[in-house]
C-alpha cells in the first residue's frame, strides 16, 4: 500500500472558489479531481512524441488539421 502525503498549492482565492463549486456539483472530492489531472497531465507529458504534443497543442489553440474520419486523415497521410 503506497503511503499518502500532503501537497500545498498556491493559488488565486477566486480560482480555489470556483474549482470547489464545479467538483462540488459533480459530487466528486477535490484532491480526486487535481490526482486525476495530475495523472493525465503525466500521461500526455510521457506518452506521445515531441511532434503530437506539438500537433495537441495546436488543436488545444484551435490550430492544425481537423479530419472528419480516420480514412480522411490516412488519404491526408497518402496512406
Amino acid at each position: 500500500m503506497s503511503k499518502e502525503v500532503q501537497m500545498s498549492i498556491k493559488m488565486e482565492p477566486e480560482l480555489r472558489d470556483q474549482f470547489m463549486a464545479v467538483a462540488a456539483t459533480a459530487h466528486r472530492p477535490a484532491a480526486q479531481i487535481v490526482r486525476d489531472l495530475m495523472r493525465f497531465y503525466i500521461a500526455r507529458k510521457e506518452s506521445p512524441n515531441k511532434t503530437t504534443i506539438a500537433s495537441m497543442e495546436e488543436l488545444d489553440q484551435g490550430k492544425g488539421k481537423r479530419f472528419a474520419s480516420a480514412d480522411a486523415l490516412f488519404k491526408d497521410l497518402g496512406i
